[in-house]
């Protein structure tokens, strides 16, 4: 199976950490980010990563190689100029061969415990041309609950919300990336117009998920993944 990664962001917010090394490359406990990310690629099936690349793609290519070591095979599709998300997919899915019907699309800031085949198997079983894994929105501020006369009752630290986050994570067909711009982002045309035809499903996943944006991300990340290593 194969599984194209976006992993061509600068990470702004990540600096100094992606002053020399692209935003998927910033450490965490020793290790690259995108590490942690292709390993639970692996344990869902994944056997050939297309890493998307732009900014500093050098570095990636000098990490993983042809993948060999990791147990995987490595391809890469590197933009000249931006291409935006959905671009960048579309470009490389080019070199997906023919035959593949199902392809993992990720973020590859992400790292989740949500096992991978469990996704997959809703894309199966929905029929989808493609399909989302989404996460419960967490509130970034603590909540005040008030009675009718306006008294304090409850205090309610960053509880779940009832909303659901893109988490980064898709299955995908052919269809989907028929409607890929050449240039823009998926989310802007290719999965509003699968979502008006009634092809894009969702798998709602209650697992540990994290998108790593900002040093809090990333430090909040190196205490999980320290703590899952114990």
């Amino acid at each position: 199976m194969y599984a194209l990664v976006l992993a061509g962001g600068k990470g702004e917010r990540l600096r100094p950490h992606t002053d020399a090394v692209p935003k998927p490359m910033v450490p965490i406990n020793g290790r690259p980010l995108l590490d942690y990310h292709v390993a639970w690629l692996l344990r869902g099936g994944v056997t050939d990563i297309v890493f998307l690349t732009r900014y500093l793609a050098g570095v990636i290519e000098d990490h993983f190689g042809d993948g060999s070591a990791a147990g995987f095979r490595a391809h890469y599709s590197v933009e000249d100029h931006p291409l935006g998300r959905g671009g960048a997919m579309k470009q490389g899915y080019g070199l997906v061969p023919a035959g593949e019907r199902t392809v993992i699309g990720t973020n590859g800031d992400v790292i989740t415990e949500q096992p991978l085949r469990d996704i997959v198997a809703r894309h199966e079983e929905a029929s989808a041309a493609a399909t989302v894994m989404l996460t419960s929105l967490v509130s970034p501020y603590g909540l005040v609950e008030t009675d009718d006369a306006g008294m304090i009752r409850d205090f309610r630290e960053k509880p779940v919300l009832p909303y659901w986050l893109n988490a980064g994570v898709y299955a995908l067909t052919p269809a989907f990336f028929d409607l890929c711009p050449e240039e823009g982002d998926h989310e802007d045309s290719a999965f509003p117009e699968l979502a008006r035809r009634g092809q894009l499903a969702g798998f709602k996943s209650e697992h540990y998920w994290q998108a790593v944006d900002s040093i809090k991300d990333l430090n909040a990340v190196s205490e999980r993944l320290a703590v899952s290593a114990r």
